[in-house]
C-alpha cells in the first residue's frame, strides 16, 4: 500500500484486502473490524504518549472467515526495550474482542516505522502537530 497513514491503512486491511469473498457477513465483518480497532487503541507505547493504533505501528489487520486475526506490527525501533512484551499485549487486547476466535501478531520491521506513518492525533498527543 502506497497510503501511510495508520488509520486508512489498518482499515483498508481489516475490511478490503482479501475479505470481499468473506464468509462473515459484512455487517459482523464491520463490527469486528472496529472492535479490533478499539482494542488496539488500548495498548500503548510506553516512551511515546500515544497508542499503537494512531502511530502507526499496525501495517496489517486479516481477519480470517474462522475469526482467526493476524496483525502485521511493528516498533518505532527494533531496539525498542519493549520488543518482547509487546506482541502479548497486542495479542490479549484483540483476543478479548468478542466473536474472535484467535490471534496471532507477526513482528516485521519491513517497511521500517517513520514518524510519518502517525496519525494527526498521535501527533497532536506527541506535541510534532
Amino acid at each position: 500500500m502506497t497510503d501511510t497513514s495508520a488509520n486508512t491503512t489498518a482499515t483498508q486491511a481489516a475490511a478490503g484486502d482479501g475479505q470481499s469473498g468473506s464468509a462473515i457477513p459484512q455487517d459482523e465483518l464491520a463490527r469486528l473490524t472496529d472492535d479490533i480497532i478499539a482494542a488496539l487503541k488500548t495498548v500503548y507505547d510506553p516512551e511515546i504518549p500515544a497508542d499503537i493504533y494512531e502511530l502507526g505501528l499496525i501495517y496489517r489487520i486479516d481477519i480470517e472467515d474462522d475469526r482467526a486475526v493476524k496483525i502485521d506490527m511493528t516498533l518505532t525501533a527494533p531496539g525498542c526495550p519493549v520488543a518482547g512484551e509487546m506482541p502479548g499485549w497486542v495479542e490479549n487486547a484483540v483476543a478479548s474482542v468478542e466473536g474472535i476466535s484467535d490471534v496471532e501478531v507477526n513482528m516485521v520491521f519491513d517497511p521500517p516505522w517513520t514518524p510519518d506513518r502517525m496519525s494527526e492525533e498521535a501527533q497532536i498527543a506527541v506535541g510534532w502537530y
